[in-house]
């Protein structure tokens, strides 16, 4: 995933989380405005949400932040 992906998610995740606490949920369309202005972004975010983690349609935006977290780390 790339940089700008990654820090688009946190600062999403963590405005959901700010404006309606822990247990909000998001979908990976979430990190993006309603027009399909960078499709190769939007393809990247499906292919690490629905393909490589095989996650539900909404998560937890904590979870989500987790796991991106994790990625920067490595």
């Amino acid at each position: 995933m790339r940089e700008s992906l990654r820090n688009k998610v946190i600062e999403v995740c963590d405005k959901k989380i700010a404006g309606k606490g822990d247990n909000v949920g998001l979908s990976f369309y979430a990190f993006f405005a309603n027009k399909n202005d960078d499709p190769e972004l939007l393809m990247e975010a499906a292919e690490w949400w629905i393909m490589t983690h095989k996650l539900d349609h909404f998560e937890k935006a904590v979870k989500i932040k987790k796991m991106v977290l994790a990625i920067k780390k490595t």
